[in-house]
């Protein structure tokens, strides 16, 4: 079955990538493990169903074209760059007994779960694909689109902003950052909406809903956005920009959720 298949293939990745954690002396490599996670279930459920029609190929292209992008970002800012602060503060409270077996269940195995759950459209696709291409498909690869763009070109965007010296202890509230505090976790959120509608055949397939709502909401409430408003929400610039900048959906000109 297409989904023990995938399961298996991602732990083995997990696997690895705890090991290159383990050598690099840092666990917060497993967040650039995470969009290669993606490209490797979608490989992965094409391996084993050998099925690439038109809906099949076109989530076999975004996600891949997608993950690589990610992975490639996060590899850039992350492989030489200290331990992220979340992940030190995970290490002290684990203490010193069983370090290994809490790093990997705690980290990377609950990553692997959580990327299971939120490809099942990808897996799905493939075992339940379909030849022709439904109104709602579509408009989910429009909607990837959109999603895409808000993702990489804010990524570009903050980036090309970092590197500017002169820019050093601000914040960058301009481009799609004027839109949304987070444009690129929007433009994630988004891509993943994309996605879902592209592997709906028909109604039995809306269960797969909860793939976009489980991204959706990791990071709205637990891991992305929060984290981040948390950080800066001491700094008067800060809260100017929050008053007058959409939280998470591009709103222009007034406060959004």
């Amino acid at each position: 079955m297409i989904y023990w298949f995938v399961s298996l293939a991602l732990f083995a990745y997990f696997i690895l990538w705890f090991i290159i954690s383990k050598l690099k002396g840092k666990y917060s490599l497993v967040d650039i493990a995470w969009g290669l996670g993606f490209v490797v279930v979608a490989w992965a459920s094409f391996l084993y169903s050998g099925d690439l029609h038109i809906q099949t190929g076109i989530i076999l292209l975004c996600v891949t074209i997608w993950g690589l992008r990610l992975f490639l970002h996060l590899a850039k800012r992350n492989w030489n760059s200290p331990e992220d602060y979340r992940y030190v503060a995970m290490r002290k409270r684990w203490g010193t007994t069983l370090v290994n077996l809490k790093a990997f269940l705690n980290v990377f195995f609950l990553q692997g779960v959580l990327l299971f759950l939120i490809a099942l459209p990808i897996m799905r696709s493939f075992s339940e694909s379909d030849q022709s291409l439904h109104w709602w498909q579509i408009l989910g690869l429009i909607v990837w689109m959109i999603g895409f763009f808000f993702e990489a070109a804010a990524d570009y965007q903050l980036d090309t902003f970092k590197k500017n010296p002169k820019n050093k202890g601000k914040l960058l509230t301009e481009g799609l950052w004027s839109l949304t505090r987070h444009p690129n976790y929007f433009g994630e959120a988004t891509c993943w909406w994309g996605i879902f509608l592209l592997a709906v055949t028909g109604v039995t397939d809306l269960w797969l809903i909860i793939s976009p709502i489980l991204i959706t909401s990791l990071l709205l409430f637990v891991s992305g956005v929060p984290l981040l408003e948390n950080k800066y929400k001491e700094r008067p610039e800060f809260q100017a920009y929050a008053k007058k900048t959409a939280k998470f959906f591009p709103i222009i000109g007034r406060k959004g959720l």
